[in-house]
């Protein structure tokens, strides 16, 4: 198994992440997330893993990967959709530096899920700024 982390533009809570996927692209009836290239360990990611959201300078949360289709970009040039279930999992937030693209994630770099192991509740409700403060000194 293997997962895959990839920044959000334009978005900061998972409450706003949840709308966009709600009104945004659906192939197959799944949530659509477009990047450039297929991850050449798709297998070892479909059905299994999930696709971590860095949004504000954090991993906030993951949504499990259904697969993986490829689609023809505007531009011609071929393109791959991520298909993501609509369910967003919270993780403890955990600080990540910007980067261009997916990278792929190992089960054992990943932050645990906010349900499982979680003594503070509501920590994804704070704003993204304090929780990255938070994160910064190993509060959460």
């Amino acid at each position: 198994m293997l997962h895959i982390i990839k920044l959000v533009v334009g978005c900061t809570t998972l409450d706003e992440l949840a709308a966009w996927m709600q009104r945004g692209e659906r192939v197959e009836g799944y949530g659509v997330i477009r990047t450039r290239t297929m991850p050449k360990q798709a297998d070892e990611i479909s059905g299994q893993g999930s696709l971590y959201r860095v949004m504000g300078g954090l991993i906030l949360c993951r949504q499990p990967v259904v697969g993986f289709r490829p689609f023809t970009r505007p531009d011609g040039q071929l393109g791959t959709h991520i298909l993501v279930t609509d369910e967003i999992i919270p993780v403890h937030p955990r600080a990540m530096r910007p980067f261009q693209g997916w990278r792929y994630l190992k089960p054992d770099d990943a932050p645990a899920d906010l349900g499982t192991s979680a003594t503070i509740s509501g920590i994804e409700e704070l704003p993204a700024a304090l929780r990255r403060s938070l994160s910064e000194l190993c509060l959460i």
